[in-house]
C-alpha cells in the first residue's frame, strides 16, 4: 500500500511489530499532535531570539570595520529569510503529513545504512551548537552569579556545566517542555532585547552610525557569504523540519504552515542581527554577553538581560539542538529517548565551544556554520528532489521502518551525489550552501537516470521503467 501525501494515514500497526524501532521514532498520529499554530509560531520567535544569531550579527564587525553597511545587512537578511521559509515549507510536509522524524526520511533517499552518515552530518553540528548556546548561557550565569556574590564568584566553566545539566533535565519532557518552555521565553525574551535595543540606539548611536550604518561595505563576496553563512545557520533546522512538524496540531495549510516559519524568523532574526552588529560596533567585542555588561552599565539590568540570556539559550537548545541528534542517537544506538537526551547533553559539553567565539572576533562560528552548511546543502537538495520529482509526493511509510525493506543498505547514488555537492562546495566555501544544493541535485537526477540500473531504490520512482 502506498501511503501519499495528501493524507494523514499511517501505519502504526505494522510498525508497533516492527524490532527496535523506539516509541519516539514512530510515526505521530493526530490524536498524538500536542502544539498548535500559535504555540509553534512562538516556538520559531523563540529559537531565533538566541545569542547564536547575535553573534552572527556581531560577525559583521571584524576588527572595528563592518564588512557590509546596514542596508546590505538586512538585504541579505530578508533574501536568506525568504529561501530559508520557502526550504522549511516544502521539507516538513513529509513530517507534517505521516509523523515520520527526519532520521527516517532519510532512509527514503539514502537507505537504512546510507542514513547513518546522513543523520550523523545532522545531529554532530547540532550538538556543537547546543554546547556553544550553553557557553554563552554560562558566561551569562556567570554575570549574575559574579554580581550577586560581589565579586567572590567568577567561573564561567561551573555556570556552563549548571546550566548545562538543568537543559539535560527539563529535554527529558519533551515536546511538551518545549511548548511552554517557548511560550514563556519569546516573550520575555523580546521585550528585553527592545530594552538593549533601545539603550543602544540612544547611547551609542554616534559610533555604531559610523561603524555600521554608514560603513563602505560590499555588493559582493562579503554580502552573498553573509547569506550563505545566514541560510547555514538555519539549514540544519529546516533540514530536519520534519522533526517539528510531526508534533503540530493536522488540518494547517502548506501556506499557513509557511507563514508560520516566515514572519517568527524575520522578527526574531532581524531584532537579534541587528543587536548582535549594534554591540559589536559599540564596544569592538564579539561575544554578545561581554558586550551587554559594558554597554548596560547598572548591575541590576545586567542581571535582567543576562536572566533572559539564559532563559533565550533553553529555549533554542529545546528546539533546535536537542531533539534532532537525540533521534540519531536513538535510532543508530537503540537507546530509549531519555537516556539518548541524556548522551546528547554530555557530548555537548564535550564540545569546546569556547573555541569558536572569542572576544575580539566571530569569525571561528561564521567558518563552523560555512563548513557543516557545505554538507547539509546537498542533504536537503537530494530529499526534495527524491520526495517531490522522483517518487511525486508518494511514499509507503511500513518500508521504511522495515530494517529488511525495499530501503534496506544504502543508495549509491545519494551517497555519490552527496560527496560530489560537499566536493563542489567546499571549492568556494563563503557559498558552500548554494553550491551543494545546486550540484548535487543535478548529480542526484543524472546518477538515479543513467547509473546503477538494477537499483532497488529505483522502485516507485519516475525512473522505475528505467
Amino acid at each position: 500500500m502506498t501511503v501519499k501525501i495528501e493524507s494523514n494515514v499511517t501505519t502504526e500497526p505494522q510498525i508497533q511489530r516492527t524490532t527496535g524501532v523506539d516509541e519516539s521514532l514512530k510515526p505521530r498520529t493526530d490524536a498524538d499532535r500536542s502544539v498548535g499554530p500559535i504555540p509553534y509560531l512562538f516556538m520559531w520567535i523563540g529559537d531565533g531570539v538566541n545569542l547564536g544569531n547575535m553573534t552572527l550579527g556581531a560577525s559583521l564587525v571584524v576588527a572595528g570595520v563592518a564588512t557590509l553597511n546596514i542596508f546590505q545587512t538586512f538585504a541579505a537578511a530578508i533574501l536568506a529569510i525568504g529561501i530559508i521559509s520557502t526550504f522549511f515549507a516544502l521539507n516538513d510536509r513529509l513530517g507534517y503529513k505521516t509523523g515520520i522524524p527526519y532520521v527516517v526520511q532519510l532512509r527514503m533517499s539514502f537507505g537504512v545504512k546510507g542514513s547513518i552518515i546522513s543523520s550523523l552530518l545532522r545531529g554532530v553540528p547540532a550538538i556543537v551548537w547546543y554546547g556553544f548556546q550553553s557557553w554563552i548561557g554560562g558566561t551569562a550565569l556567570n554575570e549574575i552569579v559574579k554580581i550577586v556574590s560581589g565579586g567572590a564568584f567568577d567561573n564561567i566553566f561551573v555556570c556552563f556545566v549548571v546550566l548545562q545539566l538543568v537543559q539535560i533535565v527539563l529535554s527529558l519532557y519533551g515536546f511538551h517542555a518545549i511548548k511552554w518552555v517557548e511560550s514563556l521565553a519569546s516573550i520575555v525574551i523580546m521585550l528585553a532585547l527592545i530594552y538593549v535595543f533601545s539603550v543602544l540606539l540612544t547611547a551609542h548611536s554616534t559610533v555604531i552610525t559610523e561603524k555600521w550604518v554608514h560603513a563602505k561595505g560590499s555588493w559582493g563576496l562579503p554580502f552573498f557569504a553573509f547569506i550563505m553563512m545566514f541560510l547555514g545557520n538555519y539549514a540544519a533546522i529546516f533540514l530536519s523540519a520534519g522533526d517539528y512538524s510531526r508534533e503540530l496540531k493536522s488540518g494547517i495549510s502548506d501556506a499557513k504552515r509557511g507563514f508560520l516559519y516566515f514572519s517568527p524568523i524575520l522578527i526574531a532574526y532581524g531584532l537579534t542581527l541587528t543587536i548582535g552588529a549594534m554591540l559589536a560596533s559599540a564596544t569592538g567585542i564579539s561575544n554578545p554577553v561581554k558586550a551587554f555588561a559594558i554597554v548596560v552599565d547598572n548591575p541590576y539590568i545586567t542581571i535582567f538581560v543576562s536572566a533572559f540570556i539564559v532563559i533565550g539559550v533553553i529555549a533554542v537548545n529545546m528546539v533546535a539542538n536537542i531533539i534532532p541528534p537525540t533521534y540519531v542517537i536513538t535510532l543508530l544506538t537503540k537507546m530509549k529517548y531519555k537516556a539518548a537526551v541524556i548522551v546528547t547533553g554530555l557530548l555537548a559539553l564535550c564540545s569546546f565551544p569556547w573555541v569558536l567565539v572569542q572576544d575580539s572576533s566571530a569569525k571561528g562560528l561564521g567558518m563552523f556554520i560555512l563548513i557543516y552548511s557545505a554538507f547539509l546543502g546537498p542533504i536537503v537538495s537530494i530529499l526534495l528532489i527524491e520526495y517531490y520529482i522522483l517518487r511525486k509526493q508518494k511514499v509507503n511509510v511500513e518500508d521504511l521502518y522495515e530494517e529488511d525493506g525495499p530501503f534496506a543498505g544504502y543508495n549509491p547514488c545519494a551517497m555519490i551525489a552527496l560527496v560530489i555537492g560537499a566536493g563542489a562546495a567546499f571549492m568556494k566555501v563563503e557559498l558552500a550552501w548554494i553550491i551543494g544544493v545546486i550540484v548535487a541535485g543535478i548529480a542526484y537526477i543524472l546518477l538515479m537516470k543513467f547509473t546503477f540500473k538494477d537499483s532497488k531504490f529505483k522502485k516507485g520512482t519516475i525512473f522505475e521503467k528505467d
